[in-house]
């Protein structure tokens, strides 16, 4: 049973979320301020969070701070701010995804699933299918190769995919988060190193260059998806593990 903590300080939906996924098999701890939730975290160790940025005691970006010194547990933040800055700022100090209030129960349990989903996954998909791509992660090697039906003989032979070392590292980084929302800020630093977070048009040329090699159709990606002001996100079909 997948362990949730859900911390808010507003009780309504303290309430409404423990019922929501009580009755769908979730084990629920529920905590109204920062302090409580980082006990309660350390004392029952969550597979999932669930975290509010506005607490009465502590901002929820230092809560998240504390979770990241000794967890992985993906964290969703649920919150009523909606500047990028905070959605930002809350993705880079390590959060997994970020939700605006209002919200939808049936949005939040599927980013709840994906998220899930993909705790540990980047090591058990060494490949990764991109319609007729194959991504060989362990070999660094893109291999186009058309599907065809059972039996038949293939079109043509499996053609290499050219990236740069630099395409290939921002490619590897956002397959190994699938489903993740990447800050620009997490991307640049984990690419090209602490000393580019601001270079912003180093990361949008990149994932041009990425999306024409990659994409079937670059102008409306299918895998690489824009977060407008936040990042960027790998978006994998249910297809797409090879």
């Amino acid at each position: 049973m997948t362990r949730v903590l859900v911390v808010d300080d507003e009780p309504q939906i303290l309430r409404a979320l423990r019922i929501n996924l009580r009755v769908r098999d979730y084990e629920v701890r529920i905590a109204p301020t920062a302090a409580q939730a980082l006990e309660e975290a350390s004392r029952h160790p969550p597979d999932l969070v669930i975290l509010d940025l506005g607490l009465p005691d502590l901002d929820g970006v230092e809560v998240i701070h504390g979770l990241r010194g000794w967890t992985k547990a993906p964290i969703i933040v649920l919150s009523g701010r909606a500047d990028s800055t905070d959605k930002v700022e809350a993705l880079d100090a390590g959060a997994d995804d970020y939700i605006t209030k209002p919200f939808g129960v049936a949005e939040l349990l599927a980013r709840m699933r994906a998220a899930v989903r993909r705790t540990g996954a980047a090591e058990d998909l060494p490949r990764v299918r991109l319609g007729e791509l194959v991504v060989d992660l362990a070999a660094k090697r893109v291999i186009r190769q058309a599907a065809v039906p059972a039996g038949a003989a293939p079109a043509a032979p499996p053609e290499d995919v050219r990236l740069t070392p630099t395409e290939w590292h921002l490619l590897e980084v956002l397959l190994r988060n699938p489903g993740r929302l990447l800050s620009r800020n997490q991307l640049l630093t984990e690419v090209w190193g602490p000393g580019y977070a601001d270079a912003t048009g180093n990361l949008r040329l990149y994932m041009a260059q990425l999306r024409r090699k990659l994409e079937p159709d670059p102008a409306r990606p299918r895998w690489f998806i824009t977060e407008p002001g936040m990042g960027y996100r790998y978006q994998p079909s249910p297809d797409d593990a090879d």
